[in-house]
């Protein structure tokens, strides 16, 4: 991320963002479960409000510096912390009743490595987990933002195809002026063939 970006995503501005406007839109009506995946935390403004709905959080953070600033502010609490790629998550079969990223999908370099990390979220998750998320879409102003950064916007309008090839069924995309919040179901009956 550039200076401006890094400066915005740890704002005490930014966590209320998240707080009162991202979290409740992303979430409402969810049954999350007890153990839950969080795809790329960053500075962990989600990870935090995530904690207390939940039994157990595992972060998957691919960034050192804060996956481990996460790790330390979350130790000895119900948070585990790994620093690793989404794309290729050490993480077993079918062991999250859901899995949440929060505006970060932008930040996968391709779209090629976006339907990977799509692919590898219906792997970790069991039968009938639920993957839900928002992210941003493009404007001037987001683009302004991401000058000299990893910018790889999703289009909500293909999203449904594109995570209906890796699995998941009962895709829903609400699409708002400047975002968009994401919901699909790995199937029932499906067996993990990883």
């Amino acid at each position: 991320m550039n200076i401006l970006h890094r400066w915005l995503c740890s704002s005490s501005h930014w966590k209320h963002i998240v707080e009162t406007q991202i979290l409740p839109w992303t979430l409402d009506g969810l049954e999350l479960g007890s153990n839950i995946l969080e795809v790329g935390p960053g500075y962990g403004a989600t990870t935090e409000l995530l904690q207390s709905r939940v039994e157990r959080l595992t972060c998957v953070e691919m960034n050192l510096a804060l996956a481990e600033q996460l790790r330390r502010r979350t130790a000895g609490q119900n948070v585990t912390v790994l620093c690793e790629s989404a794309t290729e998550m050490s993480l077993p079969n079918a062991v999250f009743d859901g899995a949440m990223c929060f505006t970060m999908l932008h930040h996968v370099p391709s779209r090629v490595l976006q339907d990977q990390l799509f692919a590898e979220v219906a792997r970790v998750l069991r039968p009938g987990g639920i993957f839900a998320g928002t992210d941003s879409r493009y404007s001037r102003v987001f683009s302004l933002l991401h000058l000299f950064d990893t910018m790889v916007v999703v289009d909500p309008s293909i999203l449904p195809d594109r995570l209906r090839a890796v699995g998941f069924e009962d895709i829903h995309v609400d699409v708002h002026s400047n975002k968009f919040r994401f919901r699909a179901r790995k199937p029932s009956d499906a067996i993990t063939q990883f």
